[in-house]
């Protein structure tokens, strides 16, 4: 009795809570709350606040793929559109940040910067480009026309926002560039650098030459390099995964029915008034052709076109991937002027619909149905492991793909990806294991720090053997008898070289060969395969008296070129790596 009592005591309390529960159940939903929650992040991502629209996004891939259409004459496949999706996003995130960088330096463009660079004396390159006349001259009329002309409002927007753009990016990479000014003094050394020849002879301490027996490595040798050197060992976050393929090569029905369209084409070909016309229309992939040659001189692939009449075309065969007709056009004694027709040899559409249906069919099986191996072997697939490593495309067992370093890098351990077209293949790919970026353990990197702890101390062994032979013998010859060493010479050695005669790349080497005086010999120079001892016999170093102006003006320009080049990368690298940045694709577009 006392719990009914309970209850009924409490009952007003209940409903009193049941009816603002639903009012406010149908408040939520009058502002269509929960449909909010399901439909996720609004915008593509963000940079530091900055919202990248999905908008924005799709605009910018269309732009690539009408670009690419306009320039090949074909539509992207879906690797190449992989790659520009990435290309778009990293280029968004970019100006983000570049554009949040000019506006933290205060970087703006005044109307009088502006009106200077539509109408001073120097143009900016997009008028000039925009208001040529015929004749080079600049149409201000035109200008005036697009600048005040109500009609044209649209238009003066464009051109003020990039010109704009243009210019604050201009002073960015000007401000970039004050802080890397290259001097006199490596102008100079960068002309003595190129100007400097030498000629020598040296002996060489192969490190290779020191057997495993001559040295020992411990386990304390170990833990001391790898501490030493753990930045070394540091890996990105890296991907293991399996991967089924389909493959859509050409079947021997597809070849056989590439040879009969071109049989049916001869007698057509034969009568073609414009044989230019006749490949264009039917698409060839040999393009036209026709010039006479000498009989002579017609490649064996082709020579059957030696058998025919003016006007009959050869019959078909095969030719590098592609089945092949040839039309003699016409004969001039010793000279024949001939047509090649040619179809690539290539799967046919009901071969790829099969290969892509048996891949789809697959990846609903695996992922719904089964799992990943167990549909792999009831359809007598076999499974291939591959690896991959965040930001690169290149897929170790697979090949380059974008489009599957993508699915990696977005997906958890255990998903299955949608088919992905790739080459003459539908692949599907199951992640199997996700590393998150770390370092390496001594475990993992053992047998290569053992091996490089073995290089070390055999290069310690072979460099100290060569200062206790080069004590006894100060000079080449004897140094080079008392070790049955070879001298070697080389002449005209170039201080900007990085490779030494008979010696590979050697840039310590070199650097240390030129601090030597004419007639020195150096001390034991450490190199990256041995060590050495140098004699320069004779050296030619420029005067900085025939360093021209023009000259110091070309070094010093392609020396800033090369630095701003470095530290403009450095530059935008170090301002990702601060950046608040959220990715939203993983949510918003299908991998």
């Amino acid at each position: 009795m006392g719990l009914m009592e309970t209850l009924r005591n409490g009952t007003k309390y209940i409903v009193i809570i049941l009816i603002v529960s639903f009012g406010l159940i149908w408040v939520l939903a009058d502002v269509d709350f929960f449909g909010a929650m399901q439909a996720g992040p609004n915008n593509l991502g963000q940079v530091n606040g900055d919202d990248i629209s999905l908008q924005e996004y799709n605009q910018r891939v269309q732009y690539y793929n009408n670009l690419y259409v306009q320039q090949t004459g074909n539509s992207m496949t879906p690797e190449i559109t992989a790659i520009y999706e990435q290309q778009v996003w990293d280029e968004l995130v970019n100006s983000r940040l570049i554009e949040q960088k000019m506006d933290e330096l205060g970087i703006t463009v005044t109307d009088a910067e502006l009106l200077d660079m539509v109408y001073g004396d120097n143009p900016d390159p997009i008028i000039v480009q925009n208001f040529s006349r015929a004749d080079g001259t600049i149409d201000r009329a035109a200008i005036d026309q697009v600048l005040t002309n109500p009609d044209f409002s649209q238009q003066a927007i464009s051109l003020d926002l990039q010109l704009r753009q243009k210019r604050r990016q201009e002073k960015l990479t000007n401000y970039i560039a004050a802080g890397v000014q290259v001097t006199k003094e490596q102008v100079e050394q960068e002309y003595l650098k190129q100007n400097t020849f030498a000629d020598l002879s040296y002996v060489r301490f192969p490190f290779a030459d020191i057997s495993d027996e001559e040295i020992s490595v411990t386990d304390a040798d170990l833990r001391d390099y790898y501490n030493a050197n753990k930045e070394q060992y540091k890996r990105e976050e890296n991907y293991r995964a399996s991967v089924v393929k389909f493959s859509y090569l050409p079947t021997a029905a597809d070849t056989a029915t590439i040879f009969k369209e071109v049989t049916d084409l001869r007698s057509n070909f034969a009568e073609a008034e414009s044989d230019s016309l006749f490949l264009n229309r039917q698409q060839s992939s040999t393009p036209y052709s026709a010039t006479f040659i000498d009989k002579d001189d017609v490649r064996e692939e082709y020579r059957a076109v030696l058998d025919i009449e003016e006007g009959e075309v050869t019959e078909p065969f095969l030719n590098a991937g592609q089945v092949s007709i040839i039309k003699n056009v016409e004969e001039n004694g010793n000279e024949i002027k001939f047509v090649v027709f040619s179809r690539q040899i290539e799967a046919l559409q009901g071969t790829i619909r099969n290969a892509d249906e048996a891949a789809r069919d697959f990846q609903l099986f695996a992922d719904e149905e089964t799992d990943f191996e167990t549909e792999a072997e009831r359809a007598s697939k076999e499974i291939q492991s591959i690896f991959a490593t965040k930001g690169s495309s290149f897929i170790s067992g697979l090949g380059n793909s974008q489009q599957v370093l993508t699915f990696l890098e977005r997906a958890d351990e255990g998903d299955i990806s949608n088919v992905i077209e790739l080459g003459t293949d539908f692949v599907v790919v199951q992640l199997d294991e996700k590393t998150k970026e770390g370092y390496r353990s001594l475990e993992d990197v053992k047998a290569q720090i053992q091996t490089q702890v073995k290089l070390e101390k055999k290069k310690a062994l072979a460099v100290e053997n060569a200062k206790q032979a080069l004590a006894s013998n100060p000079t080449i010859e004897a140094l080079a008898t008392a070790t049955e060493k070879e001298i070697i010479t080389a002449e005209g050695l170039a201080a900007s070289s990085a490779v030494l005669t008979r010696a590979g790349r050697e840039p310590k080497v070199i650097g240390a060969i030129f601090e030597l005086e004419e007639g020195e010999t150096s001390g034991v120079i450490e190199g990256n395969s041995a060590a050495y001892i140098v004699n320069v016999t004779s050296k030619q170093t420029p005067s900085l008296d025939n360093l021209d102006e023009a000259t110091r003006q070309q070094i010093r320009t392609r020396l800033e070129g090369e630095i701003n080049q470095k530290f403009g990368a450095i530059w935008l690298e170090q301002l990702k790596k601060e950046a608040d940045i959220v990715d939203n694709r993983s949510r918003l577009i299908q991998s």
